[in-house]
């Protein structure tokens, strides 16, 4: 066996046809200098016209409809920003977060205007309800703001459970336009702690729905209350929801609980509390 692999070592060694295992390619030093020169002189140009662009800003302009936003406010925020950087260097991403951080201010675009300018365009929020004693919500029923000292009398006063204001929104933007056909308005509409959902509309009639079968409660109030509660509103203090097969009516002369249910008789299962 030593005799044996000493014959295929030699034999390796005498092979003409073998050559080394890596080859390194040729470099052309003088093309590989001349690309490096063109990259260096393009950095350097880049950065000379950089520079000369890097103007300082001097100029505003602040574009949109303002009915609560104050302009030098927006133009306050911005000088903030501007601190050390120009029209290039300076970061329009931080403008824009800083003029949407103000109160009112639902979105910002954050433009360059040149040579020495920003242009800035502002979405002021739309106010849809109040919030509690003190909060506003957005028409997506994003709570914006939740200390306003004077509120808008005019909006319907939302409340619930914290965070549950999209959910209160949600039902109170489906409710509006279908009670609004039938001539009334929403002034209040509440959930409480325990699930249950209750309105006040405009013309002083108390709605109770519980917390079960909501959907199906708000149909049937669509259906069969509404016309009811337009009209003898002066009449009826409050409409109870809370049945499987009608509602109950609440009259303000003799207090009276009248259960309705229409296409079937006049009874009604014992409301959920």
């Amino acid at each position: 066996m030593k005799l044996f692999a000493g014959r295929r070592s030699r034999n390796r060694r005498k092979d003409p046809g073998r050559g080394p295992w890596l080859k390194l390619p040729a470099i052309d030093w003088r093309r590989l200098g001349i690309s490096v020169l063109a990259v260096a002189g393009i950095v350097a140009l880049v950065s000379v016209v950089g520079a000369a662009l890097d103007q300082p800003i001097e100029t505003i302009a602040v574009e949109g409809r303002f009915q609560r936003v104050a302009a030098v406010d927006i133009e306050q925020a911005v000088r903030q920003q501007l601190r050390g950087a120009g029209l290039v260097t300076v970061r329009l991403s931080r403008v824009r977060e800083a003029i949407e951080a103000l109160p009112w201010v639902d979105s910002a675009a954050v433009q360059r205007a040149w040579p020495r300018g920003l242009r800035i365009v502002v979405v002021e929020q739309v106010a849809a309800a109040r919030w509690g004693e003190t909060g506003l919500l957005n028409t997506r029923g994003e709570l914006f703001t939740h200390d306003v000292r004077h509120l808008p009398t005019e909006l319907p006063r939302l409340d619930g459970p914290e965070g549950s204001e999209r959910q209160v929104a949600a039902r109170y933007f489906a409710a509006q336009g279908r009670l609004a056909e039938g001539g009334v308005r929403i002034a209040a509409l509440r959930l409480d702690a325990r699930g249950a959902w209750e309105l006040d509309l405009d013309d002083g009639v108390t709605v109770r729905f519980g917390r079960r079968e909501l959907d199906e409660r708000f149909e049937r109030f669509f259906a069969s209350a509404l016309k009811l509660v337009a009209g003898r509103a002066a009449d009826i203090a409050y409409v109870d929801m809370r049945y499987t097969n009608g509602f109950a009516v609440g009259w303000k002369t003799s207090g009276a609980r009248v259960a309705t249910a229409p296409a079937a008789p006049a009874h009604a299962d014992h409301p959920d509390v």
